[in-house]
């Protein structure tokens, strides 16, 4: 009986949420959230994850004024979702959400 329930425990969907964009992330991980919960779902987090920079240095001019630059910076944000013991319906509803252009959802079964 121990093994059913470590079983149950176990089984859990991990959504991994990426934006260039803070508040477009945390209106689309409410949206999650929401779907999980009419469903009866029990979901951990959102937890955010480390924002990631990336920096890039480019000549303002193709031949002359070599030592003129311009610096540029992306910021990346995650989130982190664990939904614990989905069924088909919560998969479905999660399926079926609208989100808007620019957020990257990567959805990992352990």
């Amino acid at each position: 009986m121990a093994k059913k329930e470590e079983q149950l425990h176990k089984d859990k969907f991990r959504i991994r949420v990426k934006s260039y964009d803070a508040k477009l992330i945390d209106s689309s991980v409410r949206q999650i959230i929401e779907a999980v919960k009419k469903q009866g779902g029990d979901i951990i987090g959102p937890i955010p994850l480390p924002t990631e920079f990336r920096k890039y240095t480019v000549n303002r001019s193709t031949f002359v004024h070599a030592k003129s630059r311009e610096q540029f910076e992306m910021r990346v944000h995650k989130r982190l979702l664990d939904i614990m013991n989905p069924d088909q319906k919560m998969i479905a509803s999660l399926t079926d959400l609208n989100l808007p252009a620019g957020i990257d959802v990567e959805i990992k079964t352990s």
